[in-house]
């Protein structure tokens, strides 16, 4: 549990954070809600939400930059692409299994994750544009499919070993 010993004067959000959210804590705890600060309380519990929904979201465009890049780039496929792949399908569902709620918003995110993650695969590789599909060529199932790759079928012994 969090102690804070009480003072005269409660510490501001903007003033630190750390010591707020030590205070607000304690105040939930002790049962004080006419003391807490409402406002920004309501503000930081929503933003835990979102904090989930980006990580998501930026998990989700490493997934997609890593699908587009093994598949494109067959014979240079490496060890970490694949463990990066496994990593972020991990994570995801991992996200998604501690919030039920949030289990459609990886497919709401899909276009526009696979536009920027279109682009940086552009850039990584040096391949020409026109060699990478402007929709996202894969399903979400198979997206998240820990079995999943796209492509040409390949053997462990075949990817480059860092």
């Amino acid at each position: 549990m969090n102690k804070i010993f009480r003072k005269q004067q409660l510490t501001p959000f903007e003033a630190d954070y750390a010591q707020w959210c030590a205070e607000q804590g304690a105040l939930l705890r002790e049962g004080r809600l006419s003391d807490l600060d409402r406002e920004n309380l309501a503000d930081e519990i929503e933003s835990l939400g979102r904090s989930d929904k980006r990580e998501i979201t930026n998990r989700l465009a490493t997934l997609l930059l890593h699908l587009l890049k093994w598949q494109f780039q067959e014979k240079q496929r490496k060890a970490g692409w694949l463990l990066t792949i496994r990593e972020q399908r991990h994570r995801i569902k991992k996200l998604v299994d501690e919030s039920p709620s949030l289990k459609t918003y990886p497919q709401t995110q899909i276009a526009d994750e696979f536009a920027f993650a279109r682009l940086k695969a552009i850039d990584e590789t040096g391949l020409p544009e026109k060699h990478f599909p402007i929709d996202c060529p894969y399903p979400i199932a198979d997206i998240l499919n820990q079995d999943f790759l796209p492509g040409e079928p390949w053997m462990p012994n075949q990817t480059v070993r860092d």
